[in-house]
């Protein structure tokens, strides 16, 4: 497993706003999707949000017209913007990519690029 690292977490009032990052350890992979998912205490893995080598997006029902993903293939980084904070995204969030991942077919349970993941605290 190639390991990357988050940053951007923090706490944050309802309604706020903040902004992960997720840095690969040189390239970005140019085959399958990487993206941001994350899991609340007592809760299973949740994706958020995915993109794809074309840019194309994916989010979950949950986080759409509030998140956005984007990446920086210059600078090897992966980001998620969060607008409109809502206490139930509190979670570990975790930025993960592999290459079997793609639109026809979900996310392995163990992506071969993976995250320490980093915390998001949104008080209402």
């Amino acid at each position: 497993q190639v390991q990357l690292v988050e940053s951007g977490g923090g706490s944050v009032q309802a309604g706020g706003s903040l902004r992960l990052s997720c840095a690969f350890p040189g390239s970005t992979p140019k085959r399958g999707w990487m993206g941001w998912f994350r899991q609340g205490s007592g809760k299973e893995r949740e994706e958020v949000a995915a993109i794809d080598a074309s840019d194309r997006t994916t989010y979950s029902d949950s986080v759409k017209d509030r998140f956005i993903i984007s990446k920086d293939n210059a600078k090897n980084i992966l980001f998620l913007q969060m607008n409109s904070l809502k206490p139930e995204d509190s979670a570990m969030y975790y930025c993960g990519a592999d290459s079997r991942w793609s639109y026809f077919s979900s996310p392995p349970a163990e992506l071969t690029y993976w995250g320490q993941g980093t915390q998001v605290t949104v008080s209402s």
